[in-house]
């Protein structure tokens, strides 16, 4: 069954946090190789960077995360998906196909404004946390909420300690 039809996809892809930038940049070369062998293009790449798993894969509790967008047919995404099942760095990926009736850019630009809302409601959630934290701290005072303590008033100095004796003689 050929799928000749070229189509708009975007694939996020997560690497082994262990792998070179040497061998990151052949899996993307090798990918890229592929997708213009189906008469395709890529558009965009773009590095995550490392994160920090939600469930570990494997031992691997970090991993590196890229996302691509490009143009091919769908026989290219199944060879690209063949080849990344055999590659061991590659720990997971998923291409999803895009709409065709808005042009990639769009797609792109899209991705970009909503990866720039996400921040900005990240950094405001940040932002009433310290918020709230600041305000429970000032709320306490500086020691804390020490209420059922009472004032304890003024403790006397506890000197040498002489007036207890020795152990032996405390019968211990």
């Amino acid at each position: 069954m050929s799928n000749s039809t070229k189509r708009f996809y975007e694939a996020v892809i997560i690497v082994h946090p262990d792998a070179t930038v040497e061998q990151q940049k052949e899996l993307f070369k090798k990918n890229k190789a592929t997708i213009e062998t189906f008469k395709g293009s890529v558009q965009t790449l773009d590095t995550w960077g490392k994160r920090t798993l939600a469930t570990p894969i494997g031992k691997a509790k970090k991993a590196i995360f890229f996302h691509t967008m490009f143009e091919a047919a769908g026989d290219a995404v199944m060879e690209l998906e063949r080849t990344m099942r055999i590659n061991d760095k590659v720990l997971r990926f998923v291409h999803t196909r895009l709409d065709e009736r808005e042009a990639l850019a769009k797609h792109y630009e899209n991705f970009k404004k909503g990866l720039a809302e996400t921040a900005n409601r990240e950094r405001e959630r940040e932002a009433k946390a310290q918020l709230r934290k600041a305000a429970m701290a000032a709320s306490r005072g500086d020691r804390g909420d020490r209420g059922d303590r009472g004032d304890r008033g003024d403790r006397p100095e506890r000197g040498e300690r002489g007036d207890r004796g020795e152990r032996s003689d405390r019968g211990e």
